[in-house]
C-alpha cells in the first residue's frame, strides 16, 4: 500500500474564448480549482472542480478553502483506501461538491498512475473515445445560426442550446440553430428557467415550425420536482433532471416522483464514485442517462469521459466544456471525438501550470 504524502491546492483560472450566458447568468472565465496528490510510490494524481454559485453553491476562494482542509483530512491516508477517504471527505463537507469533485478526482487519479491502469477500469471497461455535443449559449438568433453552421462544418452531429429566458426568444434561437445545422440533433437546457406553462408553450412553437428536440433539459426549479413532473405529462419530449440531481438519493427522488425521462449526472455535482451509483439507480428504473459537464478543462472533461466508457451507460453526452475555453491545461482537437487514455484520466497539466 502507498500513502497519500501531499496535497496541493491552488486556483486554476481559464479564459473563455467568448462570455458563455444561460439564464443563471455569464461567466467569462473559468474559476476553478485544482488539486494535485503525491504518494510515497511517486504517483502524482490531478483533480479539477468548477465551482458555480448558482449551481453548485460555491465561490472559488470557498471551494480552495474547503479543498484545503479535505486535503489535511486524505494527507497520510493509503490510496488503496479511496472509498473511504472519499465518503470521509463528503461525509466532513457536506455540500461542497467542486471541492470535492477535485479531491476525489486526484485521489483516483493517484490510485490509478500507480498501478498503470486508466480510471475508466474503475468503472467496468477499456478506454475508448467519446462523442460530445457542442453547446449554443444565449446569444442573438443570427449569432446561434452562424455558431451552428460552424458547428456542423467542424463535424458535430449534436448541439445543445442554452435557453431558459423570453419564450420567443427561446424560440427563436433554437430555430436559428435548427437552420443552420439541419442535420443535426438538437437538446435545448433551460437552466431552470421556465414554468411548467412556458416550457409547454415553447416546445409546442418549435413543434409548429417542424423543429423536432431530442431533450428539454431542467425546464423548471431545482427543487420543483412537482413541476418537473407536469412538464413531462405535458410535452411530448424526454425530459432531463439536472441541477434537481446531485446524490444517488436525489436519483431515488426523481425516480419515486416520475418528475423525469433522463437524469443528467455531472460528476462535478455527484464526484466519480457515486456517479456509479446514479447510474445504478437510472438502469434500475429504466430511465435513461446524459453526462454533462461544468466549464471544466481536458482534466474534469476526460474524468467524465473515462466514467461514460468504462459503465457504457450513456445515451446522451455534453462534455464540451473545455472546447469554450481559450486555452486548455494541454493541446485537445477541437471536434466533437474525445480521445482518452491513460493511466489514470490521462491528462498531465504540469507544463501548463509551470508556465
Amino acid at each position: 500500500m502507498s500513502e497519500i504524502t501531499a496535497v496541493t491546492v491552488e486556483a486554476l483560472d481559464l479564459p473563455m474564448e467568448e462570455p458563455f450566458e444561460i439564464s443563471l447568468g455569464t461567466q467569462r472565465e473559468a474559476a476553478n480549482v485544482l488539486v494535485t496528490v503525491e504518494t510515497a510510490a511517486g504517483a502524482v494524481g490531478y483533480g479539477e472542480g468548477a465551482p458555480i454559485p448558482p449551481v453548485t453553491g460555491e465561490t472559488q476562494r470557498a471551494a480552495l478553502a474547503t479543498a484545503e482542509a479535505m486535503g489535511d483530512l486524505v494527507a497520510g491516508g493509503e490510496v488503496t483506501e479511496y472509498r473511504s477517504l472519499v465518503s470521509e471527505i463528503r461525509s466532513t463537507f457536506p455540500g461542497m461538491a467542486s471541492a470535492a469533485f477535485a479531491v476525489e478526482t486526484a485521489v483516483l487519479d493517484a490510485y490509478c498512475r500507480e498501478r498503470e491502469i486508466p480510471l475508466s477500469e474503475l468503472f467496468g471497461g477499456a478506454p475508448t473515445p467519446v462523442t460530445t455535443d457542442l453547446t449554443v449559449p444565449i446569444v442573438s438568433a443570427d449569432e446561434a445560426y452562424e455558431q451552428a453552421s460552424r458547428a456542423a462544418e467542424d463535424g458535430f452531429e449534436h448541439l445543445k442550446v442554452k435557453t431558459g429566458t423570453d419564450v420567443a426568444s427561446d424560440v427563436e434561437r433554437v430555430a436559428a440553430v435548427a437552420e443552420g445545422a439541419p442535420d443535426a440533433h438538437l437538446k435545448v437546457d433551460a437552466n431552470q428557467g421556465w414554468t411548467p406553462k412556458e416550457t409547454a408553450r415553447f416546445v409546442e412553437k418549435l413543434t409548429a415550425r417542424d423543429v423536432r428536440l431530442d431533450l428539454v433539459e431542467q425546464p423548471v426549479p431545482a427543487d420543483d420536482l412537482a413541476g418537473l413532473a407536469q412538464v413531462r405529462d405535458r410535452v411530448d419530449v424526454p425530459v432531463a433532471a439536472d441541477e434537481s440531481v446531485f446524490t444517488p438519493g436525489d436519483a431515488m427522488e426523481v425516480v419515486r416522483r416520475e418528475a423525469a425521462d433522463v437524469i443528467n449526472l455531472k460528476l462535478g455535482k455527484s464526484g466519480p464514485l457515486a456517479a456509479a451509483d446514479i447510474v445504478a439507480v437510472a438502469e434500475a428504473a429504466n430511465l435513461d442517462l446524459m453526462v454533462g459537464c461544468m466549464l471544466e478543462s481536458a482534466i474534469g472533461i476526460h474524468t467524465s469521459a473515462h466514467v461514460v466508457s468504462g459503465t457504457s451507460a450513456f445515451s446522451y453526452v455534453d462534455l464540451d466544456g473545455n472546447l469554450l475555453l481559450a486555452e486548455d491545461v494541454v493541446d485537445v482537437n477541437y471536434g466533437p471525438t474525445i480521445e482518452i487514455g491513460g493511466p489514470g484520466h490521462g491528462i498531465d497539466p504540469r507544463d501548463y501550470i509551470e508556465r
